[in-house]
């Protein structure tokens, strides 16, 4: 049994999401949560969220069918980083010319499933 969360439009570049992404894919669910919850970056708290609900979507689903789901059987079984729309500013440069400036954003999908 799987579930999955997704967040739209994160204020961050994709690029540094997937730093923290790569550390928890295929971990246990606790553990990502643990590594998620004590890093430093800024993104972490984005990912911390959509994990939660990802955990709690598994839960739903599971107490609608009936099922126990231990938190030890949870894993992160999927999560990836996908780009998002790109806002273009314009910076003041010298002797009149003009630097752009790109304001990334992404959209996170993690997807956890109960192993058996």
């Amino acid at each position: 049994m799987e579930a999955r969360a997704q967040k739209k439009y994160i204020h961050s570049s994709p690029r540094k999401m997937r730093l923290l992404i790569d550390l928890i894919r295929g971990k246990k669910a606790m553990e990502a949560l643990t590594i998620l919850r004590f890093n430093k970056k800024l993104a972490s708290r984005d990912a911390e969220m959509v994990l939660r609900s990802a955990l709690a979507n598994l839960n739903q689903k599971a107490k609608e069918e009936g099922i126990n789901v231990s938190d030890e059987n949870i894993v992160v079984s999927r999560a990836y980083v996908d780009c998002g729309p790109t806002m273009k500013r314009i910076l003041p440069a010298p002797m009149g010319r003009a630097y752009r400036m790109r304001k990334r954003s992404n959209h996170l999908t993690i997807v956890v499933e109960a192993k058996e």
